[in-house]
């Protein structure tokens, strides 16, 4: 018998370090060549790795959440025939730096540092049953294998948010109508509980035990990123009020509209017209459309306008990037927006699909609430969000001199800047030329 050290490999160029976000195997489970060990993610990547050799599992290297260097041992393995048996220092073969498979290679963004661009994890293979227990030769660490609950609940979409809120409301989900995707949101909630007459609050003498969650992989990444963001950017948040009740009244003329040949296109919802907003806006005000990097000091000022959409994911917040948002059309952002929302939620989105934002938008759709005070998505230097639309009273002209008391539809949208590139008066000024083209939508139209 012998003993093989698996060291972490140099898995991309100017990687030190690797953090262990899942281990597929624990001491005394036995492995094949190929196999799956562990995934690590990297400041670019999360990589699976692979066993080079087939044996059973001595040790592994730590807990889920460590960070070990390039070059440390990362599983212990007992093989057959000779070997370095009862040597824990041996020198071994180096392992196969991991190739770079779409399928385990989920994300790789531009700039670490960037706010929501976010790494999605690997899923934990399957790992066949061990055939011997050896006694490990360290305290073992405990593999977490995810099962899907047995109630009704499991066979409906909805976020972890989602869920743990019906939970603590005592709701079964599968009793609740979902939004047009198929997904139960918190808004759909608020509607079951007052058409039900549910009271809104847990069933009484419930208590909902203490959790313990680690930080670690994605949601270790995101936290990262908002502190940097706030530690190294200046912000400062707009919010303007806008009626968007000529363009909600334009978006369901054009979705009417569709029909015979328009037929395959995808359903307008309230974003793409925001973005085309944008994007006609933005050559105006270039500051906006930008990219700063604080350490060489330059402004880089984009042309195209890439566009990073904050989504909301089981794993946590990500942004997939609309390429050259400002050369589309409407049905062609709306068939992009769901296209890599898709892809971001599911985990097939593509490295180039996750990087190289120059401007972010973020909505909460109908859970928007009056303002929201979005965090930039760094090394970019303004983020728009979108809030829920509204009915209110409102005065408007009656065509005769006077006015009359007439129900409108009002959005609020918020904008943070850096306030080291974009000044305040260049903040408002491009907000309210977005306005202007959403109170008079057939700006939007006109070449």
């Amino acid at each position: 018998m012998g003993r093989f050290i698996f060291k972490l490999p140099d898995i991309g160029e100017g990687i030190a370090e690797a953090e262990i976000v899942a281990f597929h195997v624990k001491p005394g489970d036995r492995v094949e060549e190929d196999s799956a060990v562990a995934d690590m993610m990297t400041d670019k990547a999360t990589v699976e790795m692979e066993s080079p050799v087939a044996g059973t599992v001595l040790e592994v290297a730590g807990e889920v959440g460590d960070v070990i260097a390039i070059g440390s041992m990362l599983v212990v393995i007992e093989t057959e025939g000779e070997g370095s048996a009862g040597d824990d220092h041996a020198p071994v073969e180096s392992a196969p730096a991991p190739k770079a498979d779409p399928a385990v290679q989920r994300i790789e963004v531009e700039n670490p540092d960037a706010a929501d661009a976010d790494r999605a994890i690997a899923k934990a293979a399957a790992v066949p049953p061990p055939e011997t227990k050896p006694e490990p030769t360290r305290p073992a660490a405990k593999r977490e294998v995810a099962h899907a609950p047995k109630t009704s609940n499991a066979k409906v979409l909805a976020t972890p948010a989602v869920r743990a809120r019906a939970t603590d409301l005592g709701i079964d989900l599968s009793e609740v109508r979902p939004g047009e995707e198929g997904r139960i949101r918190h808004a759909d909630l608020d509607a079951f509980i007052s058409y039900s007459g549910a009271s809104g609050h847990a069933p009484a003498g419930r208590t909902r035990a203490d959790e313990t969650v680690k930080v670690i992989g994605l949601r270790r990444r995101i936290a990262e990123n908002m502190a940097a963001a706030k530690r190294n950017i200046p912000h400062f948040t707009y919010v303007e009020e806008c009626d968007v009740t000529d363009l909600e009244r334009l978006r369901e003329q054009l979705n009417s509209a569709r029909g015979g040949a328009d037929s395959s296109r995808p359903k307008l919802t309230m974003l793409p017209l925001l973005i085309a907003a944008i994007c006609k806006t933005v050559p105006q005000f270039p500051m906006i459309n930008a990219r700063f990097d604080d350490e060489a000091g330059v402004v880089t000022r984009h042309g195209a306008v890439h566009l990073g959409m904050a989504t909301q994911t089981d794993g946590g917040l990500m942004v997939p990037v609309i390429r050259d948002a400002q050369a589309k059309n409407l049905w062609q952002l709306a068939a992009e927006i769901r296209r890599l929302a898709d892809a971001a939620r599911d985990g097939s989105a593509k490295s180039n699909e996750m990087s190289g934002s120059t401007l972010t938008i973020t909505s909460l759709g109908p859970l928007g609430g009056v303002a929201t005070t979005p965090v930039i998505n760094r090394p970019e230097v303004a983020i728009i969000g979108p809030n829920r639309i509204v009915e209110r009273p409102m005065f408007v002209p009656d065509g005769m001199g006077g006015e009359r008391v007439e129900k409108r539809k009002l959005m609020n949208i918020s904008i943070s800047c850096d306030h080291r590139v974009v000044d305040g008066w260049d903040a408002a000024s491009f907000v309210q030329a977005v306005k202007k083209l959403i109170e008079t939508p057939a700006l939007l139209l006109v070449n």
